[in-house]
């Protein structure tokens, strides 16, 4: 057996614990929200529905648009 695995893997008798729903739904609902800006960024902003003025954030995002399919020309 190589040394570098035994040092990390758990000792005999030891049970791995699953994470509590209650520690992992906060990061989920963070990582929800963040995939939700990004979506609208790519898919919106510069659109019909603009936040920031100028043409930075549309340029920026552009091929992302395109590779997924929004419409932008």
């Amino acid at each position: 057996m190589n040394s570098t695995l035994a040092a990390v893997a758990p000792a005999p008798g030891i049970a791995l614990q699953p994470l509590p729903l209650k520690d992992i739904l906060p990061w989920a609902v963070f990582a929800g929200l963040l995939a939700l800006l990004a979506i609208y960024f790519v898919g919106a902003e510069q659109g019909a529905f603009s936040l920031i003025s100028g043409r930075y954030v549309h340029e920026f995002v552009h091929d992302g648009r395109h590779l997924l399919g929004f419409p932008c020309h």
